[in-house]
């Protein structure tokens, strides 16, 4: 069976796509996002999906994009925010290494931006992402077998405490002794 190398949780601005691209570069596999598999069976971006149909579909949708994921994926997988909001979801995710990207809540605000693209953050950013790092956050923690910080330095900085913590990744031995040569930041 497939499974991923490893699967990327966290909030909003936590930098799972850009850590995660980076990391599975480091590590010599593909990178997968579910928001992005969400948005190619839709034909539509999640943001217009959720104002159209509603979270609770998108959540479903998503959900499935997980599901699918977890099982055809074998690189980086990145999982939207509130993908461990799903029971079945959560369940699914106990037999897979989960890593949860920390970052605290302004660095996360900064990397949002205005929240255009994410309807669930439009009305108050402030104030609905202080709200899903209190409801999500111990749910990350909890599925997660390691959380690292993102808040801080580069997207490689980030990479290399992931490893450090992760050695037993498959190719994350020969992963470590890459230098950090990014300056991107998330």
């Amino acid at each position: 069976m497939t499974a991923p190398a490893v699967v990327l949780t966290g909030a909003p601005g936590s930098g799972k796509s850009t850590v995660g691209l980076v990391l599975a570069e480091r590590l010599g596999v593909t990178f997968r996002d579910t928001d992005d598999d969400v948005e190619k069976v839709c034909g539509t971006t999640v943001a217009e999906l959720v104002r159209r149909h509603g979270e609770g579909r998108f959540r479903e949708l998503e959900h499935d994009a997980v599901r699918t994921a977890l099982q055809e994926h074998d690189g980086v997988l990145a999982l939207g925010g509130g993908a461990v909001l799903h029971p079945g979801t959560r369940r699914l995710l106990a037999a897979h290494r989960v890593v949860h990207l920390s970052t605290d809540l302004p660095t996360a605000l900064a990397r949002i931006g205005t929240a255009a693209t994410r309807p669930l953050l439009a009305d108050d950013p402030e104030r609905r992402l202080g709200e899903l790092f209190r409801i999500r956050g111990p749910i990350y923690r909890r599925l997660a077998v390691l959380t690292v910080d993102a808040g801080t330095g580069t997207p490689a900085e980030t990479v290399d405490r992931l490893l450090l913590g992760l050695p037993e990744i498959p190719g994350a031995a020969g992963a470590q002794a890459a230098p950090a040569t990014t300056g991107a930041t998330t």
